[in-house]
């Protein structure tokens, strides 16, 4: 009698299982070039976007297999690993690769967005471009949609609540800290970058006052020159080196911005000129790692100003 009840106790298990944990659920995702539903939780993931791989590195999800070969940022060095396929450049997919890794999801962003259509029929494709003229909440809207995909809502949540406190905390402080300026060189070229721009966030986000209020709005910036520093006359100078952040050789920003009148403003006379990280800043940008990682160096060039 006791072996027959625990047969069918046995039995029963698996059908008991079965309910005590549900099946996940398919997912409707809406991004930049419209929706996908995902069946299950993607397992085996090929990600063409610094920035959602920054997030998903954050939020410690592990189904990433396969990533771009281009030039790693050096929070996501690990991704640079041979346990990671390789699938192509930012700017041109490799569709052979693609084929043997067989995603089950595949994330383009930003410099990868235009290759979405030649990419979207080998498996779900979501587009995690970020609307620059609202920087902040497409970013915070894309790390929420990527924790729902991967189950990692409380995680997203937690890291978004972090940023959201040391966006609060340092906004009283850069409005009153007086006018900043964010520029960034190339070579021996600057362009600058004012509110609504991609790097709009110094003004948009932190609360910094714009030097210059009327800048161009292009991916590219405005043109700058030492004139156009000195006549802005900024308080706080922000300095973006994209030759560091690619790797190429070139006239180094420091090197650039030792200049007799870039040395006559504000911001250089109190030593209030800020070397951001160019990687977090120009490859990453809205990734969640990236995005507490550029306020909190910001605060600690606040913290140290000079009264």
């Amino acid at each position: 009698m006791q072996v027959r009840i625990l047969r069918r106790a046995l039995l029963a298990l698996p059908l008991a299982l079965s309910f005590a944990v549900p099946a996940v659920a398919q997912v409707v995702v809406k991004h930049t070039k419209g929706e996908v539903t995902l069946a299950a939780r993607p397992q085996r993931v090929a990600v063409f976007d610094p920035a959602s791989l920054d997030t998903l590195h954050a939020l410690g999800v592990d189904a990433v297999k396969g990533v771009f070969n281009t030039r790693m940022p050096p929070g996501l060095a690990k991704y640079a690993g041979a346990e990671y396929a390789k699938v192509g450049s930012l700017h041109e997919p490799d569709l052979e690769a693609l084929n043997k890794l067989k995603p089950d999801l595949i994330i383009v962003g930003g410099r990868s967005s235009a290759k979405y259509d030649g990419v979207k029929g080998l498996a779900p494709t979501i587009d995690m471009t970020v609307d620059n003229k609202d920087f902040l909440a497409s970013s915070i809207a894309n790390a929420r949609t990527l924790g729902r995909i991967f189950g990692k809502e409380a995680q997203a949540e937690a890291l978004i609540g972090k940023l959201n406190a040391s966006l609060a905390a340092i906004r009283p402080q850069a409005a009153g800290a007086g006018k900043a300026l964010f520029v960034l060189t190339s070579g021996a070229r600057m362009s600058a970058y004012g509110p609504g721009s991609r790097f709009g966030i110094l003004h948009d986000g932190y609360g910094f006052v714009p030097a210059q209020p009327n800048l161009k709005v292009s991916s590219h910036g405005q043109a700058a020159s030492f004139e156009f520093i000195l006549q802005a006359n900024p308080d706080w100078l922000f300095v973006l080196d994209r030759d560091a952040a690619i790797g190429r050789d070139g006239s180094a920003a420091r090197q650039l911005l030792d200049n007799a009148l870039v040395k006559q403003t504000s911001a250089a006379r109190k030593n209030q000129v800020v070397f951001v990280n160019a990687s977090n800043w120009y490859l990453v940008g809205s990734g969640l790692g990236a995005l507490q990682a550029n306020v909190d160096q910001a605060a600690a060039a606040l913290k140290g100003a000079k009264p």
